[in-house]
């Protein structure tokens, strides 16, 4: 019975999708593929080693290397950068923003794909989970070995996300990241293994929903302000404040966070121990970046769990923010956003609640 009703939907979800193709005088979706490098386009000397160059392979040879994509889709790339996303900059950032907010304009585009690494992946996805203002799907996409590799992931976790960002059941659920057949939300993702091909969990809200060989089937929306529902905007901007992350640990030195302040931060996120704590000297050094006007976040290095408001830290005395469930990385691109801006500190905590 359920694989009679599974066939059934996916009928149903070509069928809305010939139906589009149709309203736009297409025979297919048009989806743009942008590019900008990582694992997905790298390259080593043999299939077999565990060493490679990222970003050697442009986004023709990666659309070329699964003929089948143009089965789903109309297929237009383009090349923003070609780097290891350990190298990916606000600068990139930004001008993927740019150029989504014209594709999105564009009523023959059916959807965006951004190849990427997997390294910095989850923080572009929620920059432009903030800042991007569509229905239409944005899925960023990776890989964990090289093109070039033995039983190479890349090929296949693009089908899929080409699938995805053609899919009318994908819409207006913000940003997604499609990889090793699961759909993960631009909220709730992070990256968890640094070399196994399932890299990607969201541990604390699950997942979006599941592509495999391009059949598609969800499980929820995001929780949180996204997309159209987002009221931060980076047009016009050209670069973003500075916000440096903190680590904390065991008997964490306080002059790391008088020298974050020194050298020009406007905002501090500490990835604290256990709720977003660290020691007394630490807390008084955050407490005197406040009164400076320095934003600082308290979040966590732990893998799981929220970070709450004046549970063990009294934020409200110390002026300090909490994270809610957002990590170090995401509570930085947050936070960097927010301060586009003159906003209250109360403001500023309303928005980690609320995105």
């Amino acid at each position: 019975m359920k694989t009679i009703i599974q066939k059934f939907r996916n009928m149903f979800t070509i069928l809305l999708m010939v139906a589009s193709a149709i309203v736009w005088g297409q025979t297919k979706p048009v989806i743009v593929i942008l590019a900008t490098g990582g694992t997905i386009a790298g390259a080593a000397g043999s299939g077999v080693q565990s060493g490679y160059t990222s970003g050697q392979v442009t986004i023709d040879a990666m659309v070329n290397a699964v003929p089948d994509i143009t089965k789903l889709a109309t297929i237009k790339g383009e090349q923003i950068s070609n780097v290891g996303s350990q190298d990916m900059s606000f600068e990139i950032m930004l001008k993927l923003a740019k150029r989504i907010k014209e594709l999105a304009a564009d009523k023959n585009v059916s959807g965006i794909v951004i190849t990427h690494g997997t390294d910095t992946m989850e923080e572009t996805a929620y920059f432009l989970n903030l800042v991007t203002h569509t229905s239409k799907p944005i899925v960023l996409v990776g890989s964990m070995r090289p093109s070039t590799a033995v039983s190479a992931d890349g090929p296949l976790n693009l089908y899929n996300a080409v699938s995805v960002a053609a899919d009318p059941n994908a819409k207006d659920r913000g940003v997604l990241l499609v990889m090793n057949d699961w759909i993960h939300s631009a909220q709730t993702l992070t990256k968890v293994s640094t070399t196994a091909v399932q890299t990607f969990m969201s541990p604390i809200r699950g997942l979006i929903g599941t592509s495999a060989y391009g059949v598609n089937e969800y499980y929820r929306y995001p929780h949180n302000r996204y997309g159209m529902k987002s009221e931060l905007s980076v047009d016009g901007v050209t670069a973003l404040p500075r916000v440096d992350i903190i680590y904390g640990d065991a008997d964490m030195p306080a002059d790391l966070i008088d020298a974050s302040v020194a050298n020009g931060a406007k905002g501090i996120v500490i990835a604290g121990v256990g709720n977003g704590n660290m020691n007394k000297a630490s807390l008084d050094a955050c407490a005197r970046a406040s009164k400076k006007g320095v934003v600082v976040v308290r979040s966590t290095r732990v893998a799981t769990g929220n970070v709450g408001r004046n549970v063990e830290v009294d934020d409200d005395k110390l002026g300090l923010v909490a994270s809610y469930d957002l990590n170090p990385q995401k509570a930085r691109i947050l936070l960097s956003v927010a301060l586009l801006k003159p906003r209250k500190l109360d403001e500023i905590q309303t928005m980690f609640y609320e995105y």
